[in-house]
């Protein structure tokens, strides 16, 4: 095993009509390059009877119809496709730049997170900000991305009461991951801004301004941007 990924994928059965396919153990860029790959492969070459598939960190996970398929056949396909990849020309992630403005009524918990690591909340977000975070998987609600990447010195654990209500756009952190909430939902991740794009809009032909394996990166605005641009979305 090279860089955290399988020699071999490993094929789990999950209920009757799910095969949960592993790429590796751990979260790793590799074992998650390997997991958005097969995921286009997958993509471009369906296999029959499958309904859906859904990349996470280091696995995918298949949903088919059991009177079409089944997870010897899907095995059998998987692994085919699998040797091939050297052969397919992956597009390279899109870059997707997010405005945020921190702190104040968008980032309440941005003081914490300063005092937390002994720094400024001008540090924070100077931190937060300069990486490009790769999104491991999207889930939970939906648009929600998961991103890795996260400067060690801003790990902060997540409240230990969560809110009962994030407001959409918050730009919080969790440990050593860092996302944004793109609908308002209960949540206990320390928040230390808000964007005002709409990143989750059902009426467009593409709800998602992203999708696993692309990568995001913040960009600091001021509270007059964020209002100019929060008054754009609306109209």
């Amino acid at each position: 095993m090279e860089s955290g990924v399988f020699e071999k994928a490993n094929f789990r059965i999950t209920g009757d009509c799910g095969l949960l396919v592993e790429y590796g153990e751990a979260i790793d860029p590799a074992v998650n390059q390997k997991v958005r790959s097969m995921a286009i492969v997958m993509q471009n070459n369906m296999p029959g009877g499958v309904i859906e598939i859904i990349p996470t960190y280091r696995s995918i996970l298949i949903y088919y119809d059991p009177l079409i398929t089944k997870p010897s056949i899907l095995k059998e396909t998987l692994t085919d496709l699998e040797s091939s990849l050297s052969e397919i020309e992956i597009p390279p992630p899109k870059v997707v730049e997010i405005p945020v403005c921190y702190g104040g009524a968008c980032g309440p918990d941005i003081e914490h997170v300063a005092q937390s690591h002994n720094l400024t909340p001008q540090e924070v977000i100077h931190l937060h900000s300069e990486p490009e975070y790769l999104i491991y998987m999207v889930g939970f609600t939906p648009g929600f991305p998961f991103l890795g990447g996260l400067p060690e010195v801003l790990h902060t654990p997540r409240l230990k009461t969560p809110r009962t209500q994030v407001p959409k756009g918050s730009v919080g952190i969790a440990n050593g991951q860092t996302g944004v909430y793109p609908i308002a939902s209960p949540g206990g991740w320390q928040l230390i801004g808000k964007t005002p794009i709409r990143l989750f809009a059902p009426e467009r032909s593409n709800p998602f301004l992203y999708q696993a394996g692309d990568r995001i990166r913040f960009k600091p605005i001021s509270s007059r941007d964020y209002q100019r641009l929060s008054d754009m979305e609306v109209k």
